[in-house]
């Protein structure tokens, strides 16, 4: 009799937020509409002439919220436009930083990272790293280098061991009130080859033959076509004044993160990745050079991993690692020598997915890429409340058909199932937490940005998982897939428009 086959296991527990919202929309939105049809009602009592000049503001008003494009609300893309607009005729989508000038301001970071310091700490126990302070936000964020374990050849039970160990990493973070979010980025591009170059050149002897010299520079002229960069990042962002005893100054904020990584770090060994270390200055120095001007990145790594380049390493600093020009248009971000598109998660993916799901979307191809899951936990006391409101408000959307004595749809019954589970869920310890995923793609030459995009929105098909181009945000997109703790819906909240 043959074996029973083992069956494959599959993750879903993806759900977008709803409220008790009406046709979709939120307690704002849906209060906006009913108000909007209590005027109307309320005029058609008073005089039927009142109601006829009530009504066209109205529907139009209504029609703002109710009429979505591309998922969003159409006011809310008017208003967009607007700032846009605004944003462009006051210069403020421009930058250009001083090279002839001298001063505290003539250099420095664009938009969002302009806030940002960062600040070298020696730890004798971890070793020397790097922590991005965000002035404006209070937040301070720390880089792991890890290298991550390939699933296509391992043993599948030791995957599902590695995922739970990650889901449980993440349910921990909703006991440490100064964590704010985590980003998990994967950065690849193809190989420079300049590591390559230079260990060859340096063993080439001048009596060689001539046949085997020409063999070996056909070697590295061909290697980089053939090879890939690929970085895997996890970016752990405090907020120390969340502490229940917040810290009087920088150095005991520091002290904080110094005493609360060495769990992180340890506890990240058992879900699949093996920690290289805590990323210094002089490596977050050379990711942000890098990734504002792709064709330095040769040059970058040379300095930062070979020895004869380390004494040109210490003319990289934070003020002088941005860009000389940025230009952020409506749909991309044109940087030095390079021209960017950032990509939002718009939907997740809709049924039960394989560990593997990402794989394409995460695998390098023929344009530099950043791939960053955005994690926010929810403090535990949090968690429960919020599981408990969204059952109440699917359980409200349930009583509201049947008064209206509408039928159920599909989507609205596996919504409302999810909503139980995770509520379940919850109740026997797991984490709750809000996900998001940025992708960026970069291109030195800007005839090739059409292909970079249709290879991402491809791979992103693949990985069952809608993108949307950051229209009008590009530049706080690609800040997000930088470690640099920046995370678009803590912008929204607290950035000035």
């Amino acid at each position: 009799m043959d074996p029973q086959p083992t069956p494959v296991r599959t993750y879903g527990g993806w759900r977008r937020s709803r409220g008790m919202g009406l046709l979709g929309l939120g307690p704002g939105q849906t209060l906006l509409v009913l108000g909007t049809v209590t005027v109307l009602v309320i005029a058609a009592t008073i005089n039927p002439a009142l109601l006829l000049a009530a009504a066209v503001p109205a529907i139009a008003l209504a029609g703002l919220v109710l009429i979505k494009v591309d998922g969003s609300p159409l006011g809310a893309g008017l208003v967009r436009r607007a700032r846009w607009q605004l944003a462009t005729a006051r210069g403020h989508t421009s930058y250009r930083c001083g090279v002839m000038v001298t001063g505290p301001h003539a250099w420095g970071l664009p938009g969002v990272l302009a806030p940002t310091t960062l600040v070298a700490v020696a730890d004798p126990a971890g070793g020397d790293f790097g922590l991005v302070h965000n002035q404006r936000l209070g937040t301070m964020t720390a880089t792991l280098r890890c290298a991550a374990t390939t699933t296509w050849l391992a043993d599948p039970a030791e995957s599902t061991v590695w995922v739970g160990n990650w889901g449980a990493w993440l349910a921990g973070l909703g006991y440490l009130p100064t964590v704010a979010h985590v980003a998990v980025t994967v950065d690849s591009a193809p190989d420079p080859g300049t590591r390559l170059a230079d260990h060859i050149t340096r063993r080439i002897l001048p009596t060689a033959p001539a046949s085997a010299q020409r063999v070996l520079s056909q070697l590295v002229a061909a290697a980089p076509a053939a090879a890939a960069d690929v970085q895997t990042r996890v970016s752990i962002t405090f907020r120390p004044a969340a502490s229940p005893t917040p810290p009087r100054d920088q150095h005991d904020a520091v002290a904080d993160i110094v005493r609360t990584l060495p769990g992180l770090t340890d506890s990240l060994a058992s879900c699949g990745v093996s920690v290289l270390g805590r990323a210094t200055a002089a490596d977050l120095v050379g990711i942000v050079r890098t990734a504002f001007d792709p064709a330095a990145r040769g040059d970058v790594e040379r300095m930062l991993h070979t020895p004869g380049g380390l004494a040109l390493a210490r003319y990289l600093d934070w003020e002088t690692c941005g860009p000389v020009v940025a230009e952020e248009r409506w749909d991309r971000y044109e940087h030095d020598t390079g021209t960017s598109v950032t990509f939002a998660w718009h939907e997740a993916p809709r049924q039960h997915v394989h560990h593997d799901v990402l794989a394409r979307l995460l695998a390098p191809g023929p344009a530099p890429k950043r791939v960053t899951l955005l994690y926010r936990p929810l403090p535990a006391g949090q968690a429960a409340r919020v599981v408990e409101s969204e059952v109440n408000a699917a359980a409200f959307r349930s009583a509201l058909r049947r008064t209206q004595r509408r039928d159920e749809s599909a989507r609205d019954a596996t919504d409302r199932e999810r909503a139980l589970r995770a509520a379940r869920e919850e109740a026997v310890g797991a984490g709750i937490g809000l996900m998001s995923l940025f992708v960026t793609v970069t291109v030195v030459d800007p005839t090739q940005l059409d292909r970079a995009v249709a290879d991402v929105e491809a791979r992103a098909d693949a990985a069952k998982v809608r993108l949307r181009r950051m229209r009008a945000s590009q530049a706080a997109g690609f800040a997000t897939t930088l470690p640099c703790g920046v995370c678009p819906p803590q912008l929204a909240r607290t950035w000035p428009h």
